[in-house]
């Protein structure tokens, strides 16, 4: 299964897998000590990110809902290849505007009441039926901490607000499977060492029946999704609410999900 991912990466991706997981990261610092380089950085050393990149995988595997665990875990390992999806935003006009501008996508951002009147079969409104079948919130997002860069720390911060409109572009529910699912399209799309953790560990946790459908089924097709599609960070969603979905999945080149997914836990 390891080997299946790593051969599943993005083609282009010229950075090899020791490269990513690197956790040694320059601290910048002022005179006086660690400099705060926007709201919540909490500066470290590598020697600091190694244990909590230590400690957040261990409990991340032992319980995949500790969300704030996930999060720690991406940011202490991720350095890297976050610098490899940045500049892959730079070099595409929507991504790049993105990078500019700084969208957030929280409930203090969105229209909720312009989402809830597009009509049916659009971004906005399967991304509203989405939060509201799976009784999930864009607020539950942790801020970025451990980032030692600013605009690197806008870049994982902005993947984390675009996994909800992940699922909903692959029609995922937000089940144990459903989830596993997102993180093997997530691991091959950008190749973060926290979503390659996840796609690979994350089965161990599922009953003998969905193990089969993940193996024959959805692993292969978020295989075949993830590297068809260019990069999903590169996507201005904000300004695609009024988007057919299923002409945003024709854009992108990607399938529409297998249908008895919904019915499996």
């Amino acid at each position: 299964m390891v080997t299946l991912l790593l051969r599943s990466l993005r083609p282009h991706r010229s950075l090899p897998l020791r490269l990513r997981l690197v956790v040694d990261v320059p601290l910048r610092a002022g005179s006086h000590g660690p400099r705060l380089l926007y709201p919540g950085h909490i500066p470290t050393t590598s020697l600091q990110k190694m244990l909590l990149a230590a400690g957040s995988a261990g409990m991340a595997l032992y319980n995949p809902y500790r969300h704030d665990m996930v999060a720690v875990l991406g940011e202490t390992t991720g350095y890297c290849t976050l610098k490899f999806l940045r500049d892959q935003m730079k070099k595409d006009p929507e991504g790049a505007q993105i990078l500019q501008e700084r969208p957030r996508i929280s409930l203090s951002t969105l229209d909720l009441r312009k989402l809830q009147s597009l009509p049916e079969g659009s971004l906005g409104r399967e991304y509203l039926r989405f939060l509201d079948m799976n009784r999930v919130s864009p607020d539950t997002r942790a801020p970025t901490r451990f980032v030692d860069d600013e605009e690197l720390a806008y870049v994982i911060q902005r993947y984390r607000e675009v996994h909800d409109m992940l699922h909903t572009l692959l029609g995922m529910p937000t089940n144990m499977l459903g989830e596993i699912v997102v993180k093997w399209f997530e691991a091959v799309q950008t190749g973060l060492p926290m979503c390659i953790l996840g796609a690979l560990f994350g089965p161990i946790r599922l009953r003998a029946q969905n193990l089969q459908v993940l193996f024959s089924e959805l692993i292969p097709w978020a295989i075949q999704n993830g590297r068809k599609a260019p990069c999903v960070l590169n996507l201005y969603y904000e300004r695609r609410w009024e988007q057919s979905l299923t002409a945003l999945r024709e854009e992108l080149g990607i399938s529409p999900p297998p249908k008895h997914i919904q019915g499996l836990a």
